[in-house]
């Protein structure tokens, strides 16, 4: 697969890649980022971040809103959320939003 790896950073504005699409499957009552010959099912953390992961909120944004709502440090958050992202975007299950040009 020829995806552009990202390299994700908090000013990073992650989405799943055309190919990919997170469902949740009725017959295994999970979660699963269904792609082409490949399917994976995230933990229900990973599943929250990702049904975030818009292409408009910045990774910035995401640590902020699941720090309140789980009044945790941000810096552990942060490095979580990073470093999950960064192993789905290496997996090729996430990309970056590119900004739009008029």
């Amino acid at each position: 697969m020829a995806s552009r790896n990202i390299s994700v950073s908090e000013e990073s504005r992650p989405k799943l890649p055309r190919h990919a699409k997170l469902k949740f499957d009725e017959t295994r009552q999970v979660w699963v980022i269904l792609a082409p010959e490949r399917v994976l099912a995230p933990d229900e953390i990973a599943v929250e971040v990702l049904q975030l992961c818009d292409g408009v909120r910045s990774v910035g944004d995401i640590i902020d809103q699941l720090t309140i709502k789980y009044t945790a440090p941000r810096e552990a958050i942060g490095t979580d959320v990073i470093a999950m992202l960064q192993d789905l975007a290496d997996k090729g299950f996430l990309t970056e939003a590119r900004e739009k040009t008029s």
